[in-house]
């Protein structure tokens, strides 16, 4: 995305801020959450995202791509919109499910991934019922350790800044049978860790929860549809607002 003259966020994200109603997005695609409220606050931002990142994605991200470093020194907010994929179930360990795509020969990996993604609804119904509402793919205290520790790497070098979380959203996806059993520990896990570190809160199921619920969104039943963007994104640069 060409620079404009204003502040810059860099965003840590997961695909709900690259994903549209339909596809993946370019970053520099305007209508995505993080590009409007940039453009609301005069300046752009700058996207760190990936499919299913969990927190933990984020520091490794953070800490191993070069591409990123060259921007650190010119941040003027940060925003984690990272923690919302740890909440959703895992019926396989994360670590064993991440391996799959390295499965050879291909035609193992296939049967492995078809298998899995055909019995992970049912799992997850099943799981949840489970004390604490079974397995997900990553605990709160390690999403909140890890939240804390991009907080600290950006704030070390861009000292003052404001930073801006975001709570998990929540979703109806006939992926995991619209189970979502993680989230309330994900969310007060996320709470107390903010007012502990300073970090303000964009409560997204607030803003978005209607819009995803009702089927406005993505029909994958997770990611935003434009109207969701647009919301996101002013609410984000109204928080941002009174702090650059």
């Amino acid at each position: 995305m060409p620079q404009k003259p204003g502040p810059v966020v860099l965003v840590l994200a997961d695909s709900l801020a690259f994903h549209g109603p339909t596809r993946a997005e370019p970053a520099d695609e305007p209508r995505l959450w993080h590009n409007v409220a940039a453009s609301a606050l005069g300046g752009h931002s700058e996207l760190l995202a990936g499919y299913g990142w969990t927190a933990r994605h984020a520091w490794h991200a953070l800490t191993h791509d070069p591409r990123i470093w060259p921007v650190m020194p010119t941040v003027d907010a940060l925003v984690l919109g990272v923690g919302g994929m740890d909440t959703l179930p895992s019926p396989l360990p994360t670590a064993l499910r991440e391996l799959i795509p390295a499965l050879r020969p291909a035609r193992l990996r296939r049967i492995v991934r078809q298998s899995y993604l055909a019995a992970q609804p049912g799992l997850s119904r099943a799981f949840a019922r489970l004390p604490g509402g079974g397995p997900v793919a990553l605990p709160p205290h390690l999403t909140v350790h890890y939240l804390e520790s991009c907080r600290r790497a950006v704030t070390a070098i861009r000292p003052g800044i404001p930073v801006v979380a975001l709570l998990p959203s929540v979703h109806r996806a006939p992926a995991y049978a619209g189970v979502h059993a993680g989230r309330p520990a994900a969310e007060r896990a996320t709470r107390q860790w903010a007012t502990g570190a300073g970090v303000t809160m964009l409560d997204l199921p607030s803003v978005v929860g209607d819009h995803v619920l009702s089927g406005q969104g993505n029909p994958d039943g997770i990611h935003f549809g434009w109207s969701g963007h647009e919301q996101v994104g002013m609410a984000l640069a109204k928080l941002l607002a009174g702090k650059l």
